[in-house]
């Protein structure tokens, strides 16, 4: 279990700040569990690489017809968190071996996925997907993409565990 902390006390120089976009089953969890760690400047629940036109609503990503993933924006401090620990917090929470699905939440919108803007980090990718793979016998299914698209979902899914403490999520802290 993570500190329960959001990094308040930490400032940030925004020179030293890298985004990665991580899909991993509902954003509720993703996104609780990436703010507490350490070296997290931001994160913010939304909406990634579908293929309809933005903007979506929850409801119509919901009905499985507009190919985004329920995705989390990461905001990191390359000073205090490489983007291995990065994807290693992420593995930590999510079962990379199970299609369009995480815990009782099924659907595409539910897939594991690792979204890029910085080409430079698919060795990085790549290499963390490679470890995962050699510790499990099911073949990993998390996609390497570049970022297509990204929406900020609506306010209420913003920190929503925090301000729902009793809500469903699949992530255990």
């Amino acid at each position: 279990m993570l500190p329960d902390n959001k990094n308040l006390d930490l400032i940030f120089d925004e020179k030293n700040l890298k985004t990665i976009y991580l899909a991993g089953g509902c954003f509720w969890g993703t996104d609780a569990y990436m703010a507490r760690v350490l070296g997290v400047a931001e994160t913010e629940s939304g909406y990634a690489n579908g293929h309809a036109p933005l903007p979506v609503t929850y409801e119509e990503v919901c009905t499985e017809t507009t190919g985004y993933a329920e995705t989390v924006r990461v905001v990191y401090d390359v000073t205090r968190l490489t983007l291995d620990e990065v994807l290693d917090e992420f593995f930590s929470i999510t079962n990379p071996t199970t299609l369009n699905r995480q815990a009782g939440d099924i659907g595409a919108r539910y897939r594991s996925g690792i979204y890029y803007e910085d080409a430079s980090d698919i060795p990085i990718i790549e290499a963390a997907i490679a470890r995962v793979q050699a510790r499990v016998a099911k073949p990993v299914v998390t996609t390497i993409e570049p970022l297509a698209n990204f929406q900020r979902a609506e306010e209420y899914h913003q920190n929503y565990l925090e301000k729902n403490p009793n809500g469903y999520c699949h992530v255990q802290f």
